[in-house]
């Protein structure tokens, strides 16, 4: 049985600016798309949900997992209750979901994502500094090291964004998902879903371990996202 590392016993000043859009609860209009939007992506990827030696809460954590489909972001949130989804914000490429009026107002209103730009990356504006100020000491994230969907459906190396999340904030709990077959239901280059089964499971939260190289904890949370796969 897997049993979750323990969490460190101190929680670090946030210094940071404070979040770019006010905290506040969400319109009705946009309450009621998300929970219609929730519905229809799990539905649609016929998603079962399993929690390994880990279990839903509102605590602050960063959720990261592998990354195969656009769809990968929302199935995520949508396998969260309600209550947890209200405090977890996905972090998506900005190039993408700022697209077109609809899209954008799903990401920014709906779903509250953190838009990232990918082609404006500065060493005194990353996003790893982003994601922690958006984040503030409430919201929990949704992100994927990978850095980009893979397209045989394979895990791939993990980029250092997650690293640096850990190291700046060892308290978060890091908790590793795995999606199963959610590639081919939401292919690359396609736009139309086509209903099939998968699976999402999440496993024990990890922290970065005092001392713990780049290399080594990137291997580590590569390997706790593949230890989830069926």
């Amino acid at each position: 049985m897997i049993s979750p590392a323990p969490r460190p016993a101190y929680r670090p000043a946030i210094t940071d600016a404070q979040p770019t859009r006010p905290a506040g609860p969400r319109s009705p209009l946009c309450r009621a798309a998300g929970l219609s939007l929730a519905a229809l992506a799990r539905l649609l990827a016929g998603a079962s949900v399993r929690w390994i030696a880990s279990q839903p809460d509102t605590c602050q954590r960063v959720y990261f997992a592998n990354h195969t489909s656009h769809l990968d972001a929302l199935v995520i949130w949508s396998s969260l209750p309600q209550a947890v989804r209200e405090v977890t914000r996905p972090v998506a490429a900005k190039d993408y979901w700022s697209r077109g009026l609809v899209r954008r107002w799903l990401a920014e209103e709906v779903f509250d994502a953190i838009l990232i730009d990918r082609t404006d990356i500065k060493v005194h504006h990353s996003p790893v500094d982003l994601m922690l100020r958006e984040a503030g000491t409430s919201h929990s994230l949704i992100v994927f090291p990978e850095g980009g969907r893979s397209v045989t459906g394979e895990v791939g190396e993990f980029k250092s964004g997650l690293f640096y999340l850990a190291k700046k904030r060892p308290d978060i709990e890091l908790v590793p998902v795995h999606i199963d077959n959610l590639n081919r239901v939401l292919p690359r280059g396609e736009f139309l879903p086509v209903p099939l089964l998968s699976c999402i499971s999440f496993g024990p939260p990890m922290w970065l371990e005092a001392g713990e190289a780049k290399p080594e904890f990137l291997g580590r949370a590569r390997r706790a996202v593949l230890a989830l796969k069926e």
